[in-house]
């Protein structure tokens, strides 16, 4: 299991709140978009000011807030009728630029460096693309793990936390981006055999 699977408990609880947002007249491609300029804001600041640990305590804040807003446009799209293509285009994307710009300042994190963290970032964009690719074989979009999305936010965010609570990561830490690029690695490979096998029905 992982975190995609408890998606549907989340949506409950922020339901009431959707429903007063599209009352407010907000669309589905404001939230994604929103969270995209927050997440671009939020990496911004933390580089801006040198990447000093405190600052990534933003980090784990802004992945909760960013949960939250991937649910409500998922919601304000399916569930209000908001769904377009553009929407499509736009959820895709935004995603995968978040996801890059709140990695991006671990990059200045001691024991972490620039070559680690932009094979993750490489890494992540190469696993969505997996899984965005399911429509054009016949197949769903892929969401597996075992690092998809929501796993890989929550692997950052309490690495953002540990880093502003110690004051650091401890030099072994190294060790954990080898392990995040070999998980990527294996959630790719899965997206494309689960993509297949819907399409084909045979495993490749």
């Amino acid at each position: 299991m992982t975190l995609y699977d408890l998606k549907p408990r989340f949506q409950a609880l922020l339901r009431p709140y959707v429903e007063r947002l599209y009352v407010a007249g907000a669309t589905a491609n404001q939230v994604t978009l929103a969270a995209a300029g927050g997440s671009i804001l939020v990496a911004a600041l933390i580089i801006l000011l040198g990447a000093p640990p405190l600052a990534f305590l933003l980090i784990p804040v802004w992945m909760l807030v960013r949960m939250a807003l991937n649910a409500v446009d998922g919601m304000l799209a399916r569930e209000f009728g908001q769904k377009s293509r553009l929407g499509a285009y736009l959820n895709e994307i935004a995603d995968v630029v978040s996801d890059a710009a709140l990695y991006a300042p671990f990059a200045l994190l001691p024991p972490f460096g620039p070559a680690g963290i932009g094979l993750v970032i490489l890494l992540a964009i190469v696993t969505e693309y997996a899984g965005a690719l399911g429509p054009m074989v016949g197949a769903q979009r892929r969401y597996e793990g075992p690092l998809g999305k929501s796993d890989r936010a929550l692997v950052f965010g309490a690495l953002g936390a540990w880093a502003a609570i110690a004051g650091g990561l401890p030099d072994w830490a190294w060790w954990i981006l080898p392990v995040l690029a070999v998980l990527l690695v294996m959630t790719t490979v899965k997206r494309i055999k689960a993509g297949l096998f819907e399409a084909e029905g045979t495993v490749p």
